[in-house]
């Protein structure tokens, strides 16, 4: 063969290898990361060739799919009470990337989950039908504390102290997810949402932490007594009203300045909200101490899976006594959800023990076969003694009974609470956050909630956790309690 033959041939056949280790590469190492990649067309082609499968509330779907009229994508997602449920379901969009349950689910909700799958499936490459997600969410609550909340900006969280089951999230203003569903109408929709200064998009039940105020007392009080600092919440403390934060001139008063907060028991500086009590109870105890407690709640847990993560609820560490002493009243850098203020109303109810919150029962498969059961994989733990929670329990139902939760009185059931006002903004230059957070038990029912409320049409004068928060919390519980 000629020499200038043989060169080009073995040149081509290199060039032919090269070609072929590039397509293996491709095929068997780059596919998977090319098929799953936000730009590719067919991945919602393929999801939205069907109907998806729908989540359920209350034995209901509040969610389905509906056939478009144009374009590539066949189907779309559609919502029932799409306002009501948004905190809840999400979106599933045909433009943007999904979140809360349609986010965690995609692959259970458009027939791709392996376990989905028969053995002819595999063999055939058919997609599964889809599954259904069935939520723990009661319809009756949900609706009581999103009607409560009305046009004030917060959110609102339920929850079963015994199962651990998630009865209520909403978050307010809220969103139709319908809005975002349709690949041609999303754009405006999202443009529209995410330029509104009231962030109806922020899930303010769950994933957005604030001072939660006096109603970290509750903490501060449920250390104290496991510590042995005081044996139970009738005896007096040591406590000078005002009260001057260590290392500094800085006097810390009460709201009421009348209320009678010097060495004030621990009923009494719940009932009346006692600043001084609370601010040297913590500083007395240290924080480290204070920081136990509290993540015995759940606080700096960033791994709060409901199953939608939580954010995390922040105690700080490092700090100066003063800074401690401020902690005490849940102000410097505490912060917390409506979640993790419904689980320390929960585990003080459930007698000290706290079962892991969750707002999905089961999934199934499409004949309604579970494939998993968060209910029965729900996690207890005894973070107080029995002797505790039973003192808390009874100093929270003086604070609702004749303190300052009135306002969350129900007939013909206990109900505990605790009141919170937290200060916003440099030197409280803005509109306080009220907060109330609670627990109701009637003939062999029980719920704990919480109640935030950032921002209302009320004056500044009126804003307080009775007056904004606590009606929102009865009207949850009263609807959590019906026969």
């Amino acid at each position: 063969m000629n020499k200038t033959i043989r060169r080009a041939s073995v040149f081509t056949l290199l060039l032919v290898l090269a070609l072929l280790v590039r397509a293996t590469w491709v095929q068997f190492y780059e596919g998977r990361a090319l098929a799953d990649d936000k730009n590719n067309r067919r991945n919602a082609i393929e999801t939205y060739s069907a109907p998806l499968g729908n989540i359920i509330v209350g034995g209901r779907s509040v969610t389905g799919s509906a056939p478009t009229r144009t374009g590539d994508l066949r189907y779309k997602r559609t919502y029932t009470d799409g306002e009501l449920y948004a905190a809840v379901t999400g979106y599933a969009s045909q433009a943007y990337a999904p979140t809360q349950l349609e986010g965690i689910y995609t692959d259970l909700l458009n027939g791709t989950d392996s376990r989905l799958k028969s053995v002819m499936d595999t063999v055939t490459g058919r997609r599964a039908d889809p599954g259904s997600v069935v939520t723990t969410i009661d319809p009756d609550v949900q609706k009581a504390a999103y009607q409560a909340l009305g046009d004030k900006k917060g959110g609102a969280v339920a929850v079963d102290p015994e199962t651990g089951r998630i009865l209520a999230v909403v978050s307010t203003p809220s969103y139709d997810p319908s809005s975002l569903t349709d690949a041609n109408t999303a754009g405006a929709a999202w443009k529209k949402l995410t330029a509104d200064p009231d962030k109806p998009l922020t899930n303010r039940a769950l994933r957005q932490p604030l001072p939660p105020g006096s109603t970290f007392k509750l903490v501060v009080a449920a250390a104290a007594l496991e510590d042995g600092l005081y044996s139970s919440v009738d005896e007096r403390t040591d406590s000078p009203d005002p009260y001057t934060l260590p290392g500094t001139a800085r006097q810390l008063t009460n709201e009421n300045p009348n209320a009678p907060c010097t060495n004030a028991t621990i009923r009494t500086a719940l009932e009346y909200s006692c600043n001084n009590v609370f601010a040297k109870m913590a500083v007395q105890l240290g924080e480290d101490k204070v920081r136990a407690m509290a993540e015995r709640f759940g606080f700096n847990d960033d791994e709060q899976d409901v199953p939608v993560r939580a954010y995390t609820s922040v105690y700080p560490s490092g700090m100066y006594p003063s800074e401690t002493a401020l902690t005490g009243i849940g102000q410097f850098d505490v912060t917390a959800t409506p979640l993790q203020m419904a689980m320390v109303s929960a585990a003080i109810a459930d007698g000290g023990k706290l079962v892991s919150p969750h707002m999905v029962a089961r999934i199934t498969d499409s004949g309604g076969d579970v494939l998993r059961d968060y209910d029965d994989e729900a996690g207890t733990k005894e973070i107080l003694s029995p002797s505790t929670a039973e003192q808390l329990q009874s100093a929270m139902r003086t604070v609702v009974e004749q303190g300052t939760g009135t306002n969350a009185r129900i007939q013909g059931a206990t109900v505990g609470g605790k009141t919170g006002t937290a200060q916003h903004g440099e030197n409280n230059s803005q509109v306080p956050y009220a907060w109330f957070t609670s627990w109701a038990k009637s003939g062999g029912k029980e719920v704990a909630v919480a109640v935030v409320v950032e921002q209302s049409d009320a004056a500044r004068s009126e804003v307080s956790g009775n007056g904004l928060a606590a009606p929102v919390a009865k009207a949850m519980m009263e609807a959590a309690l019906k026969d």
